[in-house]
């Protein structure tokens, strides 16, 4: 039994609460256990120099801790972001545009931003899954100015979970007191229709058979079906994937 009373095969309490700042077009607090994080998506009407004249959105990420997120205060990023945001982010972002289709959300940029309010495990795959519900609220709310329908932008859903080897045991959703004995540590990424976007994974000081590969992508896949079946009851008819 682990620390929670999880099974190994369990995702910890999910909850997406929408519409959560007003500001934002799509704004979603999401929490995983005790992770906590807010997701907001704003439009701009512009894109990237390297876009222009094309007739393509883009969609980029922002990631950031606050100071009282995590046990012992972790200082603001104000000169230069460090290479662990800077990993996320990228991973957030290359997640997203992994199920929009660019050319039909046409030459506006999606801004994504993932604030956390509250660090134990699970940051980034909670960003994701957060990130995913504002990205689908902030198109429907200005889908009178878009060029297409919401399905023909958006492809597929989109989740994220974490597995790994502690104390020689496969689990699903590693909060920090797991993740930081872990001996094996992944993140998964994949659609709702079960096509892998990404699998991070290596050994923390340690090696993995094939056999736990395969059991930990397993685990994975149990993980990201039980998070999208949540996404899907959060976003109600807005869900447009069967």
């Amino acid at each position: 039994m682990r620390a929670d009373e999880r099974k190994t095969n369990q995702i910890r309490p999910l909850s997406f609460r929408r519409k959560f700042t007003r500001n934002a077009p799509g704004s979603v607090l999401v929490q995983m256990g005790r992770t906590t994080v807010l997701c907001t998506c704003c439009v701009d009407s512009r894109v990237p120099e390297f876009l222009e004249g094309q007739n393509k959105g883009w969609l980029t990420a922002e990631y950031g801790m606050l100071p009282s997120s995590t046990a012992t205060r972790k200082p603001r990023d104000r000169s230069k972001t460090d290479g662990r945001t800077m990993e996320i982010q990228r991973l957030i972002g290359r997640s997203l545009r992994a199920v929009l289709d660019l050319e039909a959300l046409g030459p506006r940029t999606l801004w994504i931003d993932c604030d956390v309010l509250e660090a134990d495990g699970g940051t980034r795959t909670a960003s994701i899954n957060g990130a995913f519900i504002a990205v689908i609220d902030a198109l429907h709310a200005l889908r009178k100015e878009l060029p297409h329908t919401l399905d023909r932008i958006v492809k597929d859903s989109v989740a994220a979970v974490s597995v790994g080897i502690v104390d020689g045991e496969e689990r699903l959703d590693l909060d920090y007191e797991e993740d930081s004995g872990a001996e094996v540590d992944f993140n998964l990424v994949m659609t709702g229709t079960g096509q892998f976007v990404e699998v991070q994974g290596s050994g923390e000081e340690a090696t993995f058979s094939r056999e736990q590969l395969d059991k930990l992508i397993k685990l994975g896949e149990s993980g990201i079906r039980a998070i999208t079946a949540e996404q899907k009851k959060a976003l109600g008819a807005l869900w447009l994937w069967k």
